[in-house]
């Protein structure tokens, strides 16, 4: 039986997408959660979901690229619960930022910095006086991307950072396996989520084309992320530490092959439009 009874829980960016649909699984399992949001919008949604649903919650408006919004996070959640048993830092974002490498600028870097490596740093920081008070054992959990094990044009910088947090989830998990704390990742594909919503961008003559694309047929949900988030959360992973869950629908195992409508498969590009029609996935 699964179950996260009793356990202290946080999600930064828990108001919409893969944080959204992990706050609510873990509270449907019985976890008490907490929520940092930095839209007001989002944080009222999720916050009156979580209520309907019973659970035991603390929604924060945060910032969690800014050391004092951190701390404040961190004082909340003491107050409130005492303790922490799970942390997962969700909060990421490339930022529309799909640029050659020679064309960023120190801005660029430094925006991309704060929001996929910067605040998980700082999280993580602060949360591990809280989890070392846990009697259970804990889990962090870092959600990065699948652009961490493939090269990507146009987001080089932020394929750095995403891949800075596999070295950063493995190193973690040797400093805290002593301390009963385990610490993993998620590594999603395209998920179909308010930041990128996949079926808006896909042009009509290629909707059902994603058999083509996609191992498994089809993009990423939320939920599919909250399922990994569960598993990692709870004792069913127990003897699970320093891995990263690579929830991309066996689009990494195929490398660069694709189905073609005939059944068979080519590794050969295909050129007759990428199938999208504006933007780029993450």
């Amino acid at each position: 039986m699964i179950t996260l009874q009793g356990k202290a829980t946080l999600v930064t960016g828990g108001g919409a997408g893969i944080g959204r649909a992990v706050a609510e699984s873990f509270g449907a399992l019985g976890a008490k959660v907490a929520v940092a949001e930095i839209d007001p919008r989002r944080l009222a949604l999720v916050s009156a979901a979580l209520g309907a649903a019973g659970v035991d919650y603390l929604a924060a408006r945060a910032d969690v690229r800014e050391a004092a919004a951190v701390a404040k996070l961190m004082e909340d959640i003491d107050k409130r619960f005492g303790h922490l048993d799970v942390l997962v830092n969700n909060v990421g974002d490339y930022l529309g930022l799909i640029k050659p490498f020679a064309d960023n600028t120190d801005d660029d870097w430094e925006q991309l910095y704060r929001m996929n490596l910067w605040q998980m740093f700082a999280v993580t920081r602060a949360a591990l006086p809280l989890m070392r008070r846990g009697k259970a054992s804990g889990s962090i959990i870092n959600v990065s991307s699948i652009e961490a094990f493939r090269g990507t044009p146009g987001l080089t910088v932020y394929c750095a950072f995403k891949t800075a947090i596999t070295g950063f989830t493995r190193s973690l998990a040797l400093e805290l396996g002593g301390d009963g704390i385990r610490v993993n990742a998620i590594a999603p594909e395209t998920t179909e989520t308010e930041q990128i919503k996949v079926s808006e961008r896909l042009d009509p003559q290629y909707r059902d084309r994603n058999p083509h694309w996609i191992p498994l047929g089809r993009f990423g949900l939320p939920s599919d992320a909250a399922g990994c988030a569960v598993f990692l959360a709870s004792e069913l992973s127990a003897w699970v530490s320093g891995a990263t869950i690579n929830l991309d629908g066996g689009a990494l195992a195929a490398g660069g092959f694709q189905r073609v409508p005939d059944g068979g498969w080519t590794n050969t590009p295909i050129v007759v439009g990428s199938g999208f029609n504006s933007g780029r996935p993450k």
